[in-house]
C-alpha cells in the first residue's frame, strides 16, 4: 500500500491510503459501528485487523483499519468515528507498504523483553504489527519470538540493519526472510 495517489475517481480527486487504529468495547455490533462512519463518509476498506484475543491497557479490543478515500474526506471520517463513540488512538496516511516476519532467538526475557519491543517500535520506518513469544519453563533455556513488522519497501534494508544491531547488542539470533521478493 502506498501513500501516493492510488486512483483518480470521478472529478479527478486524489485517493490516498490511510490507517486508523482504534479501541473497541467487546460487545456485539461494535466493529460494525466502527465501520459504518467510514463507509458513510466515502472510505473504501482495504483491510481490517481485529485482535479479539488481546486487550489494550484499557481492556478494549485493538482494531486497525486500512482504508482509502479522497484526501479531503479523511478528517470527516475520523470525526465521524469519534462522534460515534469510537476511541481513535491514531489516524493518518499509510506509512508502510509491506509486512515482514522475523524470528528472534535467544534469552529474550532475560535481556529485557520490554526494551527489545520498544527498540523495535522505535525504528523510524517500521512498526510492530504482531509479536509472539515462545518461552521455556526453565529461565536458562533459549526462547524465541516471531515479530511481524510493517515497513516501507524502500526502508527494508535500513530496518533490517537496525534489527541486526539490536540482536547483536542483546546476543540474539535473527532469522530473516528471503529478500528475493523484495528486490533485495
Amino acid at each position: 500500500m502506498n501513500s501516493e495517489v492510488t486512483t483518480q475517481p470521478d472529478g479527478g480527486e486524489n485517493v490516498r491510503a490511510y490507517t486508523v487504529r482504534m479501541e473497541l468495547v467487546d460487545e456485539p455490533g461494535e466493529l460494525l459501528n466502527a465501520l459504518e462512519p467510514i463507509a458513510v463518509n466515502g472510505g473504501n476498506l482495504l483491510s481490517i485487523h481485529h485482535e479479539r484475543g488481546s486487550l489494550t491497557p484499557r481492556g478494549r479490543i485493538p482494531v486497525q483499519v486500512a482504508l482509502e478515500c479522497v484526501a479531503d474526506r479523511f478528517d470527516d471520517i475520523v470525526t465521524a468515528l469519534q462522534d460515534a463513540g469510537i476511541t481513535v488512538i491514531e489516524a493518518g496516511e499509510e506509512r508502510y507498504s509491506e509486512a515482514v516476519t522475523l524470528l528472534l532467538v535467544g534469552h529474550l526475557v532475560e535481556t529485557d523483553l520490554s526494551d527489545t519491543l520498544a527498540e523495535l517500535e522505535s525504528c523510524p520506518h517500521a512498526s510492530v504489527l504482531d509479536f509472539s513469544l515462545s518461552a521455556p519453563h526453565n529461565a536458562e533455556d533459549v526462547s524465541s519470538a516471531r515479530v511481524r513488522l510493517a515497513v516501507g519497501r524502500e526502508a527494508l534494508a535500513e530496518t533490517l540493519t537496525a534489527v541486526r544491531a539490536l540482536a547483536e547488542e542483546k546476543d540474539l539470533r535473527v532469522i530473516e526472510p528471503q529478500l528475493d521478493d523484495w528486490g533485495g
